[in-house]
Parts: structure tokens; C-alpha cells; sequence
């Protein structure tokens, strides 16, 4: 049987409150955006957002100005930039989350994340201000997805060319900044 969808949202509440599920949604992405997912879908999606949020800010937080601008070979990005990718692509996944959240059937493009960090001009930034950017999106991000529905996370968009879910692009926004504290507790530092 189907429950009508005004009712989900008692249901999967009903689920989560009794039976302790972290993730009762549909995650529904591609092959490479599952890759980020599943370095966090162990948690539920706030506290995704709210750990590695946390572990990124702590992680930069202190380190040597020296390291701002440090890249660990040619032709690979600084720390700023880094820093300023996962701005820009927080950004990205918000917007595609609010659209799909909102019904918008439109094909949202990809971004091109070279051209972008080319574009950003990180070097000039200032890197405390970069960290309050992110501490203050991260908590923008936070309260779009506390304000979705349950039945909301389920629906699903078509972003660069692939299908994906408003849980998954939550989860998404984890994942990507999981896997880019990794390379930089591994190349970085």
C-alpha cells in the first residue's frame, strides 16, 4: 500500500523517533556521488553536517599562516584554495537541494570546479574571514535541511546529468568535506 505523501512525514517521523533510524530516506545518486556519501551515511544527516563541520574547522583553525597557501605539488590547489572549493561547492549542492526540495523541475548544470578555483582567486582571501564563511554557510546549510520535510529529502532532481535525491545532496555536502579533510591530513599536512 502506498501512504499518500502528506503522510509520510508522520510516518518517517513515527520511524525515526521509535526505531532510532539515522537514515530513513531514499538515497538516490550517481556511482561517483556515492563515493562521498558513503564516508558519512552512518550518521543521520545533521549530525554529518555538524561533525565534519566541526572536524574542518578545527582542522584549519590553527595552522601555520605558512600552510595557507602550501600545495604539496604542481599543479595542485593550495590549502585557500581547497578552502574556497568547498565553499563554492557547498553553495552548489545547497542550491540544488533547495530546487529539487522545492519541485523546480529544471536540469541544473554542472560546475566546473578548475574554472571555479581558477576564478576564486583564493590567494587574495583572507583565511580567518575563508573559515567564517564556511562556519556561517555550514550553519545556513544546517537550517535548509532542518527546514525540509522528511517527505522532501525523498525527491529527487537532475543535476549534471544525473539523478539524485535532496538526502543524497545532504549527505553529499558531508561527504565532499570528508574527503577533502582526508587529503589534507594526508597531503597537506
Amino acid at each position: 500500500m502506498k501512504v499518500p505523501e502528506e503522510f509520510r512525514h508522520f510516518f518517517i517521523s513515527f520511524k525515526k523517533m521509535f526505531f532510532k533510524m539515522s537514515n530513513p530516506y531514499q538515497i538516490v545518486s550517481s556511482e561517483f556521488t556515492q563515493r562521498y556519501i558513503n564516508l558519512v551515511d552512518q550518521m543521520g544527516i545533521q549530525e554529518a553536517l555538524k561533525t565534519t563541520g566541526k572536524s574542518f574547522r578545527k582542522l584549519l583553525k590553527n595552522l601555520p599562516e605558512y600552510k595557507h597557501d602550501y600545495t604539496y605539488a604542481t599543479d595542485k590547489w593550495t590549502l585557500k584554495d581547497v578552502v574556497q572549493h568547498v565553499i563554492d561547492a557547498e553553495r552548489v549542492f545547497s542550491f540544488r537541494a533547495v530546487s529539487f526540495a522545492r519541485k523546480d523541475p529544471a536540469l541544473l548544470p554542472s560546475f566546473e570546479e578548475k574554472e571555479w578555483a581558477t576564478s576564486a582567486h583564493a590567494s587574495t582571501r583572507d583565511w580567518d574571514e575563508m573559515l567564517d564563511e564556511f562556519r556561517n554557510l555550514r550553519k545556513s546549510t544546517r537550517f535548509l535541511f532542518a527546514s525540509f520535510l522528511d517527505y522532501e529529502m525523498d525527491y529527487q532532481g537532475t543535476a549534471n546529468n544525473s539523478l539524485i535525491s535532496v538526502a543524497a545532496i545532504g549527505y553529499l555536502c558531508s561527504g565532499h568535506l570528508q574527503h577533502h579533510i582526508n587529503i589534507i591530513n594526508e597531503r597537506y599536512l
